[in-house]
């Protein structure tokens, strides 16, 4: 048994069948797959809400016993070799039922992701049980390097995938940021790539705990400018819109959402809270007169004031 597989971890205090339970978006997600259906296909057939599919899709939320029973029903007359007592099976069971392949390699690293095992159990079981806070649409805010005391902004989705990780997707017209999130206590690990000038970079927020994240505050390390000196600098990732769970539609707002322009010409675009928090002195001067020594992310009270002083894009 591979402790870093998504199908098999062991989740301390959790049984068998609770584990299947928390399955259930991704075994949906596989019926799906195997009809080539929507979602908002799914919800027209079955007569309901397409966001409601989207929780069912997502694990945030199981059918209840006669949605399940009118679903099974439904994929049934597509797929009839499925029963209720299936939407039990592990996912590979499942994935072998239907005569596809099972999500993820088989090599027990999503997405390939390589990462200590006990590193991937924790960022899986925190999204098993608060992925959806971090689903939506984002826009990102960092310092321009290349235009001291300006800004740049990237928008794009979070998302969680196939293999159950939270993924990423930021960018403009001349920058793309893709990749993998990892929530583990309190803070958020992102290594994403810049998938049009394929440079790796790294980020790391602190949250708010809420039942909706709503903003991340944190570090980027990359080397993005012209002379490609390794920079780390301050970002916020700010929460903007909500999925509607029709995978489609989704990714065309996240595509016209990175059509916007990446660099900020207009001022009022950032707040003044925002701009002092992004552009803000640290070093041996400032650490004499009690500010900082180092670069470093504000610890939560300080976001939750960032976060009650934001003016723009709820």
């Amino acid at each position: 048994m591979q402790r870093g597989c998504i199908w098999w971890s062991k989740w301390s205090g959790c049984d068998r069948r609770a584990a299947m339970t928390n399955n259930f978006g991704e075994r949906l997600t596989l019926a799906l797959k195997a009809l080539t259906m929507s979602r908002a296909r799914l919800a027209a057939e079955l007569g309901v809400d397409k966001s409601l599919v989207g929780r069912w899709a997502s694990g945030a939320v199981r059918p209840s016993a006669h949605n399940l029973e009118r679903l099974t029903r439904l994929l049934a007359g597509k797929l009839p070799e499925l029963t209720l007592l299936d939407w039990e099976r592990e996912p590979t069971e499942f994935a072998a039922l239907l005569g596809i392949n099972p999500p993820g390699p088989q090599s027990g690293q999503p997405s390939g992701l390589d990462v200590p095992a006990e590193t991937l159990d924790a960022a899986l079981a925190s999204i098993r049980v608060r992925g959806a806070a971090y689903e939506g649409f984002w826009r990102a805010t960092h310092p321009a390097i290349i235009a001291p005391g300006r800004f740049f902004h990237q928008h794009g989705m979070v998302r969680r995938d196939e293999s159950g990780l939270l993924r990423a997707e930021l960018g403009g017209p001349d920058v793309r940021y893709v990749g993998s999130m990892l929530p583990i206590d309190g803070q958020v690990f992102v290594a994403a790539t810049d998938s049009v000038r394929h440079l790796p970079c790294y980020m790391i927020f602190n949250i708010v705990t809420m039942p909706k994240i709503v903003l991340m505050d944190g570090l980027l390390l990359t080397a993005g400018n012209a002379m490609r000196n390794p920079s780390a600098y301050p970002i916020t990732m700010e929460r903007i819109g909500d999925l509607s769970g029709d995978r489609d539609a989704d990714d065309a707002h996240a595509a016209e959402l990175m059509r916007l322009p990446q660099f900020v010409q207009d001022e009022a675009l950032i707040s003044q809270a925002m701009r002092d928090h992004l552009i803000r002195d640290f070093g041996p001067e400032a650490a004499k007169s009690g500010g900082d020594l180092l670069l470093t992310v504000s610890g939560s009270p300080d976001l939750a004031q960032l976060i009650a002083a934001r003016s723009y894009g709820s």
